[in-house]
């Protein structure tokens, strides 16, 4: 018998899944292994804090077995999320990966330092679109409608709450990844001296697309 995939809910029971499929795609949206002693800490900053601190607001793609291959996971509220981040979440992190006393020195560092200042997604050009989410599906699911089926799902979650619009913030180097927030309706959001990233953002509203 076949099993089919299904769009779930994130559960608790998730988390080690969520760790690999977020580091496997981590760098520019492929295995960021090879490139970092501890590529953990993508998890950390990325996909773990948003599980722990608004898990209404994760879902995941399961193979059918119960085995999550993929998820989408955001926020209502940057800011919001921001101020919990720092106060609920870093403490629970920052013994594994301790804020870099200077300059980093290392691709690890330079993640261990985003991981230690949660502010920076507090962009001011994004206000209108208090929303912001992440998603990262295993390569072997991608390509085939579960992103955008995630993707949905989490706008009709965000819409139900009210929030009227959501961005996102992805490395400018990763073009698959900018074709897919391109098909959903995405649109470019111009922020000053944004270095390797772009932002994006659209209306939650699904009805029309």
């Amino acid at each position: 018998m076949t099993s089919t995939p299904v769009i779930r809910p994130y559960d608790p029971r998730d988390r080690a899944a969520l760790d690999e499929i977020c580091v496997r795609t981590a760098h520019e949206g492929g295995d960021s292994r090879p490139y970092y002693t501890d590529p953990g800490v993508f998890p950390a900053a990325f996909a773990a804090p948003y599980a722990h601190l608004e898990p209404e607001l994760a879902f995941v793609l399961d193979d059918g077995t119960g085995a999550a291959v993929g998820y989408v996971v955001g926020t209502a509220d940057t800011p919001r999320f921001v101020a919990e981040y720092r106060e609920r979440w870093l403490p629970l992190v920052a013994d594994r990966y301790p804020e870099p006393s200077g300059p980093p020195r290392t691709p690890d560092e330079e993640i261990v330092a985003l991981l230690h200042r949660p502010e920076r997604m507090v962009v001011p050009e994004v206000a209108d679109y208090p929303a912001h989410l992440h998603i990262d599906l295993l390569p072997a699911w991608q390509g085939r409608g579960y992103g955008r089926a995630l993707m949905t799902t989490l706008f009709r979650a965000l819409h139900e709450r009210g929030v009227a619009a959501v961005h996102l913030c992805m490395v400018t180097a990763n073009r698959p990844a900018r074709a897919f927030y391109d098909r959903l309706g995405f649109h470019e959001i111009a922020v000053p001296d944004a270095g390797p990233v772009t932002y994006l953002g659209r209306s939650t509203a699904t009805e029309s697309r």
